[in-house]
């Protein structure tokens, strides 16, 4: 689908220019396009250092935020892949911890576009086939690389033998393209196994788990689940984790969520059942204090666009657009943290998302439903916003952007407390708006 990327630097914007006229309409999930990009580019993929490859439905990027984190702490230099982009495209490859340069990032798209003809890739096959290019010629202990859709066809999955395959939690999205049940999904993400790697993956319910297990087997992987191989609870304040290798005491991660403690221990999980990199104990612990993953229950700065708020206001970014992200959101935000307040829910979707089962665990939560168009991209329109809140009898208002909404808070309520969610796109513009891009 397009990503309506843009860049301040004219180099970049001039590749991306070139690659929006490229993508075809539809992305079609495949591998042939991608492994044809990458023999004209003499297979960068084959030459990667120590692959660590995450999917999931939710909570993958949060994974590779906690890898990334051990590993540097343990003196490692790391390559990392994630997607989407929130401010800047270069977000997307990192090369040895820092964001790629503008320079660096238009010569990579232009060498991949440049041999691309009659391919008819699409904009992530040839982002990913830039990221390959990069992570070759740029030496580093590892490299993260975290699944863009699915796993058994993205184009990320040409790597041949990773250090370990993590997934995370599986829930239902992306039906057109990965099907319609937990169980198909879950067999297209078990789709990244490898003969004799590691599969790390968190607890399912028994029939989902059977199907992770059949699809690891049969690509020869090792499965590797939680509850069997592995294990972790939070018990006074602490991670505890466990594994055949004996017993870590963790601090709980400074990422928000009750979800968060769980990907630091897939996290783990994933360092500890794989030989290639090793990791001290030490790094494991500093892990989820060090890991940073934004628009995820991300708290907002003072910035610009907070500017009409009182000082008492709390402001949350939330990324989630699907029913476990929501069922998350729910959770969070229980009477204990809104301290008798309401939310003001300040919210955006995309129009292919199920706007309904993402907001339902909010409701009794909310006083307010603020609506906006998620800019660049079809997205649901304010009559689907108003509904819900009819149903839910509480007030609904139309914006025409983030700022115009938190204007009308703050005109209202000096000291609210806000979640603004429904769209990774969307917090990537609140961000740009706050002057706090990612780093």
């Amino acid at each position: 689908m397009p990503d309506h990327a843009v860049s301040s630097d004219p180099a970049v914007q001039a590749q991306l220019d070139r690659l929006a006229m490229l993508s075809p309409g539809a992305d079609i999930l495949g591998l042939e396009r991608i492994t044809s990009l990458l023999d004209r580019l003499g297979d960068p993929h084959l030459a990667l250092p120590p692959i660590f490859h995450v999917a999931g439905t939710n909570g993958k990027g949060s994974t590779c935020a906690f890898l990334r984190a051990a590993l540097e702490a343990d003196g490692k230099s790391v390559h990392v892949f994630t997607s989407p982009h929130l401010v800047r495209f270069n977000e997307r490859i990192r090369i040895n911890g820092g964001l790629i340069s503008d320079e660096l990032l238009a010569a990579y798209l232009e060498r991949v576009l440049d041999v691309a003809e009659g391919i008819g890739a699409s904009f992530f096959e040839v982002t990913t086939a830039a990221m390959f290019l990069a992570f070759a010629e740029h030496r580093a202990d590892a490299c993260i690389l975290e699944v863009g859709l699915g796993g058994r066809l993205d184009a990320t999955n040409v790597i041949a033998s990773p250090a370990a395959c993590g997934i995370a939690q599986l829930g239902i999205d992306h039906q057109s393209f990965l099907g319609d049940t937990l169980a198909e999904i879950a067999g297209e993400k078990a789709g990244i196994a490898k003969a004799g790697t590691p599969v790390v993956t968190m607890r399912y319910p028994a029939a989902i788990a059977s199907v992770v297990e059949r699809a690891v087997g049969d690509r020869g992987g090792l499965w590797r689940p939680m509850g069997s191989d592995w294990d972790a609870a939070v018990y006074r304040q602490r991670l505890h984790y466990r594994d055949s290798e004996g017993r870590i005491d963790l601090p709980l991660p400074r990422l928000s969520g009750p979800h968060q403690p769980m990907n630091a221990a897939l996290a783990t999980a994933m360092l500890r059942h794989q030989q290639v990199v090793p990791v001290s104990e030490s790094a494991l612990k500093a892990a989820p204090l060090w890991a940073h993953w934004p628009a995820r229950l991300q708290r907002l700065e003072d910035g610009p666009l907070l500017a009409p708020l009182g000082p008492e206001s709390i402001v949350w970014l939330d990324g989630g657009h699907n029913a476990s992200a929501g069922e998350v959101l729910g959770q969070y935000f229980d009477d204990e943290r809104l301290n008798g307040r309401k939310l003001h829910l300040v919210a955006g979707m995309l129009a292919n998302k199920d706007i309904e089962a993402f907001l339902a665990p909010l409701e009794g939560k909310v006083a307010h439903i603020h609506g906006l168009p998620v800019e660049g991209h079809a997205h649901h329109p304010p009559a689907r916003f108003a509904g819900i809140a009819g149903k839910w009898g509480v007030p609904f208002t139309a914006h025409a952007d983030a700022a115009a909404a938190i204007g009308a808070i703050g005109a209202q309520d000096r000291s609210a407390a806000i979640l603004i969610a429904g769209s990774l796109y969307l917090a990537g513009d609140v961000l740009k708006a706050n002057r706090q891009s990612p780093d």
